[in-house]
């Protein structure tokens, strides 16, 4: 255990914790600013004095709350938490030291022995939240079985609607779909299995458990207030069915996408999360720049935004931030002289001065017909928001050599697959090349947490798993964050853009015509400046932003 801080001496403290009383703040964050110390030192001095063990993020990652001991009310109430460890060991983990109301409470409410931490306040809030949908959610299920029943307009998402709610599949869904939005989630993940269902979120691109609710009825109803939601046939579950509907939070409307797909042990639902108003508070005055493209990457996206005409192609996978990248190119060049038309679906953000439509394939409005309709519009630049099928690749192309500037993105691993997916469309390898002045491929990789980021040296098996060795990584300023309540313990917090751009010389064009062997194409696009995925994700590594796990994860090696 730590010794105790010098200048926190028993009767500063005394005064300190009044005053945090009086004013209605945690003690510890008084402790900080009176001090200047940060978080940790602040939580183990605090620790130290009051003679506990001092429980950071990661201790409390390795924990097993235990809400049927202490509900999950109770403990966001008092700030406290009883978890298990490994051993089994019961704790009571609190955000301050003379917090003897809660171990009296405690000890009444367990009945049994348990050991006392203390833990900081920001990281107990994490840790909470991400347990605080599942845990109100199985309160609220008790195994009953209440029959969806269908909401009229928009779905109202909030604490009181939450908890008023007779219907416990209600309060379900509603829980799920608040939690999601607050924590930032792009999908959520509704998987039945032989237990019952699994909810997940995608957060910065990677899913994350948030809870198991047991019971294969839950599942099956909590699916189907899903499907009345979307307006789908809840009697039909055998094929895949595809539905949208809205929710109302805070004043906005959000947007989800559902897709539920029949499975072994009854439907899966994915829900993508399409929050437009935050999306354009997060793009407004968006820049490449903000992306995390800096030098040449840089400069090489905005020569190619800046052409008079031609193709530029963003490639990438589904959630690699293709769209945003479009539309910081795009923003950046709207400057009010040229007639910007774009066609996208859906439209994720209203760009000023600029014409979106959205597709509707029911109404027969595929990319297609709208870009032959957009042509006829009198338009500078136009923006596809995605490359399907062998019509609209032909259009764009033909819109591209007739004076146009096309900005579209397409599905490929990386630059050079893009060129083989088009001519396999049927397009004219001489059209492509004479259309297409460069290809952006990009990937989003999660950056360390500045609040918790530390110097931290990878393993030699990591280093080998990674292609590298440590003479090629002395320079290297290896980081990684250890989890807090600032990045929900993940140790990363954002993302940032990396691309592979690779710029159409005459050199290329000649070597695409004549069906050159891939090598060749890639050592003169090399010659020409392009820099790997990989190499791009390196050097983020190397100034210490992310980690060799992260790019690995995303990128290729070698």
């Amino acid at each position: 255990m730590n010794a105790p801080h010098p200048a926190l001496a028993a009767d500063t403290l005394t005064g300190l914790r009044r005053e945090a009383l009086s004013a209605g703040q945690a003690v510890l964050l008084r402790v900080q600013e009176q001090f200047g110390l940060d978080a940790e030192t602040a939580l183990r001095a605090l620790a130290a004095h009051g003679r506990l063990p001092a429980f950071d993020m990661a201790a409390l990652n390795a924990l097993t709350p235990d809400f049927g001991k202490l509900g999950f009310g109770e403990a966001a109430r008092r700030h406290c938490l009883v978890a298990r460890d490994a051993e089994g060991q019961l704790w009571l983990l609190l955000t301050d030291p003379w917090d003897s109301a809660s171990r009296a409470y405690a000890a009444h409410v367990l009945g049994v022995p348990f050991q006392t931490g203390l833990a900081h306040p920001a990281d107990l809030a994490a840790l909470l939240g991400r347990h605080e949908e599942g845990l109100r959610a199985m309160e609220g299920m008790g195994g009953s079985s209440v029959q969806a029943t269908p909401d009229a307009g928009v779905e109202s998402l909030s604490f009181a609607s939450i908890a008023e709610d007779a219907s416990p599949v209600v309060r379900l869904v509603r829980s799920t779909l608040y939690d999601a939005l607050k924590a930032g989630a792009s999908d959520i993940h509704l998987e039945t299995d032989a237990r019952g269902l699994t909810v997940k979120y995608r957060i910065d691109g990677v899913l994350s458990h948030v809870a198991q609710i047991p019971g294969t009825d839950v599942a099956e109803q909590a699916v189907s207030r899903i499907k009345v939601m979307s307006e789908l046939d809840i009697a039909e579950r055998r094929v895949p069915q595809d539905g949208r509907f809205k929710v109302a939070m805070q004043g906005r409307e959000v947007d989800v996408r559902v897709s539920v797909m029949p499975s072994v042990f009854g439907e899966d639902a994915v829900l993508r999360i399409l929050d437009r108003q935050a999306l354009s508070e997060e793009l407004a005055g968006l820049t490449l720049e903000g992306l995390g493209y800096t030098g040449a990457p840089l400069t090489r996206i905005r020569k190619l935004a800046a052409e008079p005409y031609g193709m530029l192609l963003v490639t990438g996978p589904t959630g690699s931030g293709k769209t945003t990248t479009l539309y910081a190119a795009i923003s950046e060049i709207n400057h009010g002289r040229d007639k910007i038309i774009t066609i996208e679906d859906p439209v994720e953000y209203q760009l000023p001065g600029v014409l979106q439509i959205p597709v509707n394939e029911k109404k027969g409005l595929t990319f297609a017909r709208g870009l032959r309709s957009i042509l006829r519009h009198d338009p500078d630049k136009i923006m596809v928001g995605e490359i399907r099928d062998a019509d609209t690749a032909q259009i764009a192309v033909q819109s591209a050599l007739t004076g146009h500037l096309v900005f579209t993105t397409v599905h490929a691993n990386n630059v050079f697959d893009v060129i083989g997916r088009f001519i396999h469309m049927g397009v004219d390898p001489y059209s492509f090349v004479s259309a297409l002045n460069g290809i952006v491929a990009q990937r989003l990789v999660r950056v360390n947490c500045p609040h918790c980021a530390a110097p931290a040296e990878p393993s030699a098996e990591l280093l080998e798993l990674s292609g590298l060795t440590l003479d090629k990584t002395r320079d290297y300023a290896f980081r990684q964050g250890s989890g807090c309540g600032h990045c929900r313990g993940s140790g990363y917090k954002g993302r940032r853009a990396v691309a592979e751009i690779l710029l159409l010389t005459d050199e290329l064009r000649e070597l695409i015509v004549a069906r050159a062997p891939i090598g060749q194409v890639k050592e003169a696009a090399s010659r020409g400046g392009t820099r790997s995925l990989r190499d791009a994700a390196l050097a983020l590594v190397k100034a210490g932003d992310t980690t060799l796990e992260e790019i690995n994860r995303v990128t290729l090696v070698g």
